[in-house]
């Protein structure tokens, strides 16, 4: 799946607008405290990972959207 059709599939499973945010799809603002956020990389991976207290921590390094979608997906479901 692609981030616009992680986008779908998380609001139909009812997930809250505020736990995450996905890279030009879903950018919640006011921005949350915390939340869980996909993201490309400078030198074109993707990344998982948690904003908290105003600092982003990478959990995860992914070859392509594909594998970051499917693992924000397993980390919010």
């Amino acid at each position: 799946m692609d981030r616009h059709e992680l986008r779908a599939a998380l609001k139909a499973a009812g997930v809250a607008d505020g736990y995450y945010r996905i890279e030009g799809v879903h950018e919640p603002g006011p921005t949350p405290p915390d939340f869980l956020f996909l993201r490309r990389t400078p030198d074109g991976a993707w990344e998982t990972g948690a904003y908290e207290r105003g600092a982003y921590r990478t959990i995860s390094r992914h070859p392509s959207e594909e594998a970051a979608c499917a693992h924000l997906w397993q980390l919010l479901t």
